[in-house]
C-alpha cells in the first residue's frame, strides 16, 4: 500500500444523496476539481470506496 493518496474530486455531489455529499466533505473536498492529500489506511479507503464515482483518486 502506498503511504498517501491523492484525492480528487471530479463529479459535482449536486445529484448526490445526502450521505454521499457528507462523506465527499469528510475527505475535505469542498470545491470541484480540488486535490487533497490523504492517509492511505483503511477507514479513509472505505470512503473513498463510497464516493468512488465521484472522486478520482491516485498513489503516491
Amino acid at each position: 500500500m502506498a503511504e498517501k493518496l491523492k484525492v480528487t474530486l471530479v463529479k459535482s455531489t449536486i445529484g448526490a444523496i445526502p450521505k454521499q455529499r457528507a462523506t465527499v466533505e469528510a475527505l475535505g473536498l469542498r470545491k470541484l476539481n480540488k486535490t487533497v492529500e490523504l492517509p492511505d489506511n483503511d477507514a479513509v479507503r472505505g470512503m473513498i470506496w463510497h464516493v468512488r464515482h465521484l472522486v478520482k483518486v491516485e498513489e503516491i
